[in-house]
């Protein structure tokens, strides 16, 4: 089992950077395929990016292509997600999820998610 908190979110202007980190406990996090979701009120929770058990596969959603960077810093434990040019469609509360699974791939369906953080909350103003 992992323990997933996630931190980072926060007030931004347009057109600046949002650097979200998932700090996990527990079993390692290189265990699990990782990504990074958002909701926004009213919203079903979407994906945002998400990375294989190594990191050597990525995959981002059309809206932040070009515009974020998911990582992993293994020897933190953690899952990072940095997005720039931010606009206020992005505001969101923002998630870190962890997919048990047994080869290399990326998971971007939200309900093949084992476990999740808390959210950070990432604000821009229009």
């Amino acid at each position: 089992q992992v323990q997933l908190v996630d931190s980072g979110g926060g007030l931004v202007q347009a057109g600046g950077p949002l650097r979200l980190s998932c700090a996990t406990s527990g079993r390692s996090v290189s265990n699990y395929a990782a990504g990074w979701f958002r909701q926004a009120p009213g919203t079903q929770r979407e994906i945002v990016a998400a990375i294989s058990r190594s990191g050597g596969i990525t995959t981002y959603a059309d809206y932040v292509r070009g515009r974020a960077t998911i990582s992993r810093d293994k020897a933190k434990n953690t899952v990072l997600l940095q997005m720039n040019s931010l606009k206020p469609e992005d505001t969101a509360v923002y998630y870190c999820g962890a997919a048990a699974v047994g080869n290399e791939r990326v998971i971007t369906t939200a309900a093949a998610y084992d476990y999740w953080g808390q959210g950070t909350q990432g604000t821009v103003p229009p």
